[in-house]
């Protein structure tokens, strides 16, 4: 039976909400526009049409998958982040908008530096630990003149992801990657401190929280990039911990956070001996988001009399 899209776009928002689905009418619409390789204004103006019976059963056969808990981006297979089209899959986390906050602090930290002429001569050199789908350093390899990155992450189905990513984002020649657990894979390469920064979006969700999550996260998302141990604190312990031997004198941490977790990581980094200027960030939602802290320069040898 044929339908209008506008009618066609209801039931699919019906189906969707009545399958407990956070936001039916924007998963309906964007599954239209995935079938129909369209954009959102082209998806208006076609709100008149008539659509053909095969369109219709395929976009109910989508709706249905939809409605049993499978995210809208794993069914379209992308998800737009940092104004950028990425590829996901059931490997890697769906990049959050949560986690713009992230990149976007340390745009505005390498864009203060520059004005202050303090950028470094061969360019900024950054390390995305735990990338999963490289959403943190392609951005910025995207956005920011002169940043080159080292993606790391344990997975290497997660890398073949951030890889492919990167060539169609057009910046692989700016990236290399390493397969390994946080700094492991580095230990083996790389003698000596190195990056400008490095920015790292660990899992830190409470191991007994999990099962409480949506279903959405839980039946589909990989476990190993969202389990942070009993109290979600492990690897930021690993990270503040282990950071300070991979980072240039001075060089800048930047931690992804759960909401109330922000004092707590900044009590590790102080822990850790290493650094100052430990700094909370919040994001649009007003909700701590990000940790910042930057590494203490050398002490100055004082010269004998």
């Amino acid at each position: 039976m044929s339908l209008i899209m506008k009618e066609l776009l209801q039931i699919g928002e019906s189906a969707l909400s009545k399958a407990g689905c956070m936001d039916p009418r924007i998963d309906a619409e964007l599954l239209m526009m995935f079938l129909l390789k369209i954009n959102k204004q082209q998806l208006f103006i076609r709100y008149p049409d008539l659509i053909d019976d095969k369109t219709c059963e395929e976009y109910f056969k989508l709706i249905d998958v939809r409605a049993g808990g499978m995210p809208v981006q794993y069914i379209t297979g992308e998800q737009e982040f940092m104004g950028i089209t990425f590829k996901v899959n059931k490997d890697v986390l769906i990049p959050r908008q949560d986690t713009e906050t992230l990149v976007e602090e340390a745009i505005r930290v390498i864009n203060e530096l520059t004005e202050q002429k303090k950028a470094p001569r061969g360019g900024w050199q950054v390390l995305d630990l735990c990338c999963g789908s490289g959403a943190i350093g392609i951005s910025l390899c995207k956005l920011v003149k002169g940043v080159k990155v080292t993606a790391a992450d344990i997975s290497g189905k997660a890398l073949a992801v951030a890889r492919e990513n990167a060539l169609n984002a057009g910046v692989s020649g700016k990236m290399k990657f390493e397969e390994g657990d946080l700094f492991n894979p580095l230990k083996k390469r790389f003698g000596r401190a190195r990056f400008h920064m490095i920015l790292s979006n660990p899992p830190y969700i409470r191991s007994g929280f999990i099962p409480g999550l949506q279903r959405e996260i839980v039946d589909h998302e990989p476990l190993i990039a969202l389990d942070g141990g009993e109290d979600g604190l492990e690897f930021y312990r690993r990270i503040t911990a282990e950071a300070p031997a991979f980072l240039r004198p001075e060089g800048m941490l930047f931690l992804e956070i759960g909401y109330d977790q922000g004092e707590a990581v900044c009590d590790l980094a102080r822990a850790a001996g290493r650094f100052e200027e430990i700094t909370i960030i919040k994001d649009l939602a007003g909700h701590d988001r990000v940790v910042r802290c930057k590494l203490k320069a050398p002490e100055k040898k004082s010269r004998r009399p």
